[in-house]
């Protein structure tokens, strides 16, 4: 199997390059043959695990009818269906503008190229434009107006991207409040009530502030990574398989260090609820109480700190490999031009564009790292409706 694949590498490698030093070769080999190949193992099997999952799902039975059937079963279902199902209007038209301004973002990635190679660097003037002859610093003044027009209008529809989000989260927040409200005192009229307030007050908006970002936030992000990465191959296909050389990377280490912060803010919680039915107990102390107490925030003030260890962590891995994607550009962009494949403005725009190539990455990654966080925040606030008694070790 890998022989076809070994012959069909060295065979792109002497068709693109001219030279056959080992390092060229080395790195041409992890961008066309060994990155390709784990992306496309890890993707299938990302899609397996969803479509298990979506499976598994599908085969559960819920209940009909339950005490305040209707608001319970909201309640009770997953997050994404619930914001979806309330918002459903709102996130179509923030999909809508999402989507509105990826044209714009890639107007302003290839107007840089154009002023670079053919207004500043090119001696072909004066030039003509649907009858309109144009000197150089004509020509150079107007792709810099259509230049920062592309940039204002993105800059607008994000302004109103980012108001809507705003609006939407208060939206969701005032109606989970106005739910778990009435659901927690209907059914656990004797439960302890210290446990609502940091519900009502934190939980509650980490969710809330989320349900703005659902949709909008993979479209947009992840419309911007596609639009740039398009941009990238259209430059030159080997640009684009290197900004792609390191993502494999991120996807195997990112998610595992990311599932043992989830578990550990998961623990958090459970020992701050446990300190807040503690204190909730009554105005009585006793030395038990004080020494159970003091070991939780002694446990708590250790799990954070590991959180933040490994956060950092995480950061400064992910900020190392996104760093790191640019050798591959400087290695193989500067060759093509070199050998005259690449103009020197399109390896100019390139470079600007994988700039930004890095924070739509960032924000994905954030968001997936956000979703496992909410969805660990609703199953507890489920879970603590339905128990209605005081939280145990």
């Amino acid at each position: 199997m890998f022989e076809p694949l070994h012959y069909l590498t060295n065979e792109l490698v002497a068709t693109y390059f001219s030279h056959s030093h080992w390092w060229l070769h080395t790195t041409i080999y992890w961008i066309l043959l060994g990155s390709p190949l784990i992306l496309s193992g890890l993707l299938s099997w990302r899609l397996y695990r969803i479509a298990v999952s979506c499976f598994r799902k599908s085969r559960q039975v819920f209940p009909v009818k339950s005490r305040l059937s209707k608001m319970h079963r909201e309640i009770n279902g997953t997050l994404c269906a619930y914001i979806v199902f309330k918002t459903g209007k709102q996130q179509l038209l923030l999909f809508l503008l999402a989507l509105l301004s990826l044209p714009l973002l890639y107007l302003s990635l290839e107007i840089p190229k154009h002023i670079v190679n053919h207004a500043i660097g090119s001696d072909a003037f004066p030039i003509d434009i649907y009858g309109v002859k144009l000197g150089q610093v004509q020509f150079l003044f107007g792709l810099c107006l259509l230049y920062l027009l592309s940039i204002s209008l993105n800059g607008s529809i994000k302004y109103a991207v980012n108001l809507s989000k705003g609006r939407l989260a208060e939206s969701i927040l005032r109606r989970l409040r106005v739910k778990v409200y009435v659901l927690w005192y209907r059914l656990n009229s004797g439960g302890n009530q210290s446990q609502i307030i940091p519900l009502m007050v934190q939980e509650l908006e980490a969710i809330a502030g989320f349900a703005g970002d659902i949709v909008v936030l993979p479209v947009f992000q992840g419309g911007t990574f596609l639009t740039i990465l398009f941009f990238l191959f259209m430059q030159d296909p080997m640009l684009g398989a290197a900004a792609l050389s390191l993502l494999p990377v991120q996807l195997v280490v990112i998610p595992r260090m990311q599932k043992k912060v989830n578990q550990l803010g998961r623990l958090r919680m459970k020992e701050a609820r446990y300190l807040g039915h503690i204190i909730g107990e009554g105005n009585e102390q006793t030395p038990a109480k004080t020494a159970s107490a003091f070991a939780t925030i002694r446990k708590l003030q250790a799990i954070r700190i590991e959180i933040y260890q490994r956060k950092f962590l995480m950061k400064g891995l992910y900020n190392f490999i996104t760093h790191l994607t640019p050798f591959f550009f400087y290695t193989i962009g500067g060759y093509l031009v070199i050998e005259g494949q690449l103009t020197f403005g399109a390896l100019i725009a390139a470079l600007a564009a994988h700039k930004d190539f890095a924070a739509p990455l960032r924000e994905l990654f954030k968001y997936y790292q956000t979703l496992e966080d909410v969805r660990m925040r609703w199953d507890e606030l489920v879970g603590l409706i339905k128990r209605g008694h005081s939280p145990t070790k």
